[in-house]
């Protein structure tokens, strides 16, 4: 590669990071805060050898062992708040790095191609490769800073565990997981044709890492050496301290970004390697309807987002019978953890997966409401209103099919758990039961994709703020007991008012209430969508 290919790469790196500079304080702001706020929590929560000994059999059972990784040896929970802590934050917290990479690369570097910003910039006396080389800077950038801040933030909090050694390798850990991949997203950009390819290809390459570690980690080991997931939970933070998978993280994230480079110098702009399907001559009625036009440029996504959580909820689904016979076969376990007398350990384990596997579908469910935004932004919107068609009938649409898309999603899930679970478990999952755990959630699903539709009426500017409420509510969903939030903290996420099937018993009055909340947000929307005035 010439030296000219970079030539201007500092000017463009400046206005990358000024472009995306709100995202990028806001993710760190959020990463950095979260981290050092659920670390300072943890020695009020175990403070005796009891109550370590406790989190150790529980996160000893495959369950646990496939949702965040191999646990760490009796003695490390018991001398170390923070090898609890990395146990059950790190897995969680670099997926959450990924996403912020993802996003953002994706945006900035596909994103920009495809929106026509690319070829502005190349008629400058600018390098071939100068924007993207910027992008990759801006992030390496915003990986460091995430990596310094939050291990400074650690080190400094004081905790029993915590050294300065272990709180350095989980920021580096971080830090080189989010430059993976940033690099990975960099190929993927080279390879799909679009922003929405890019995206769907580097969270599919995100969702197999984690599959592959969580089997791996349940049954073969060493198939979990296959996945860069699996070399983050084998450093053992805060106990053996390992430096190695950060060391195989940063070589893979150098061998990506300069394969990406490669085909980069190699592609015509606007074009990617893997060539998009060719449609038909004529478009069907169907196709010619907004709705019909909405499900067609949607469905490739939710298409691979329904596999993707098929697939997750089965691998779940496949340990539930080993789950089953930890719980029966460990006197110890039983006296650790308080059971109710009418459910089984597995079921309640169910209610918490139901909830995490509901916040992870409202991504897919959301991304349907906000392509119309996407769409506005490019101004193809303009190609539905040079038609007699209404702003109600465009909106109404994408809201449908956001609602036809939760449905998909959480059927989905629940089958991939009942199907496989009941296969590997003595007495197999009870059919109502496993789909009205999941059904249960549809209406707090609605509430976000009503909330997504409020903003696009009435700010669209701020269409990103669902983001990070479904952000908010995952935190709420699997972090509320450690972070003991006041409860009206608790009560801003729509998922909290859900029953938890088949723990709680069913309340229709609540799930009614939500779906009224969902529809007032709706009305918000259509009424500022027509009101407003259109990008374009």
């Amino acid at each position: 590669m010439r030296a000219g290919n970079f030539k201007g790469t500092g000017a463009l790196a400046r206005f990358v990071f000024r472009q995306q500079r709100f995202k990028i304080l806001v993710w760190l702001a959020g990463l950095i805060g979260i981290t050092l706020l659920v670390a300072a929590a943890y020695p009020s929560i175990y403070k005796d050898e009891h109550s370590k000994q406790a989190a150790f059999f529980t996160m000893e059972n495959p369950a646990m062992v496939a949702m965040l990784g191999p646990g760490y040896e009796m003695e490390d929970y018991v001398q170390s708040v923070g090898a609890m802590f990395a146990n059950e934050m790190l897995l969680f917290t670099v997926m959450a790095v990924a996403a912020m990479n993802i996003l953002l690369v994706g945006r900035a570097t596909r994103g920009d191609e495809e929106d026509g910003r690319i070829e502005m910039i190349r008629a400058l006396s600018v390098g071939r490769l100068s924007h993207a080389s910027a992008v990759l800077i801006v992030m390496v950038s915003a990986n460091l800073v995430l990596a310094i801040l939050t291990a400074a933030g650690l080190a400094v909090l004081g905790i029993e565990g915590i050294g300065l050694e272990g709180a350095a390798l989980y920021g580096a850990l971080l830090g080189a997981s989010g430059l993976l991949f940033a690099a990975v997203t960099a190929l993927f950009a080279q390879l799909a044709e679009t922003s929405r390819g890019t995206a769907m290809f580097s969270f599919l390459f995100l969702i197999i890492a984690y599959l592959v570690r969580a089997i791996g980690d349940v049954s073969s080991d060493s198939l979990s050496w296959i996945s860069p997931l699996g070399w983050v939970v084998r450093t053992e933070v805060f106990a053996a301290n390992n430096w190695w998978p950060v060391l195989l993280l940063a070589a893979a994230a150098v061998l990506s970004g300069l394969a990406a480079f490669y085909l980069h110098a190699a592609r015509d702009l606007g074009s990617g390697f893997i060539a998009p399907r060719r449609g038909k001559m004529h478009a069907s009625p169907f196709l010619q309807t907004p709705f019909g036009l909405a499900f067609r440029l949607q469905r490739t996504n939710t298409v691979v987002w329904t596999i993707i959580l098929f697939a997750l909820s089965s691998s779940f689904g496949a340990i539930l019978g080993d789950l089953e016979s930890y719980f029966a076969d460990n006197e110890l376990m039983q006296a650790f953890v308080e059971a109710d007398s009418a459910y089984t350990l597995t079921e309640q384990f169910i209610t918490l997966l139901m909830a995490i596997m509901s916040v992870i579908s409202l991504i897919p469910t959301v991304m349907v409401v906000l392509k119309l935004k996407s769409e506005e932004t490019k101004n193809l919107t303009e190609n539905f209103y040079s038609r007699a068609v209404s702003r109600n009938y465009v909106l109404g649409s994408y809201c449908l099919l956001s609602v036809l898309v939760s449905l998909t999603m959480q059927t989905a899930v629940a089958f991939g758990l009942w199907s496989v679970g009941g296969a590997v478990m003595d007495e197999g999952l009870s059919f109502t039961t496993t789909f009205s755990s999941a059904y249960v959630y549809l209406p707090a699903m609605w509430v976000v994709i009503g909330l997504a539709a409020a903003l696009l009426g009435a700010a669209p500017k701020l269409t990103s703020l669902v983001w990070l409420y479904i952000i908010y509510c995952f935190v709420v969903v699997y972090l509320k007991d450690l972070l003991r939030f006041p409860e009206w903290m608790n009560q801003l996420s729509a998922f909290e008012h859900v029953p938890q099937i088949p723990v709680d018993e069913m309340n229709f009055v609540m799930l009614a209430v939500l779906t009224g909340g969902a529809i007032l947000f709706l009305v918000v929307g259509f009424i500022g969508y027509n009101k407003r005035d259109l990008a374009g």
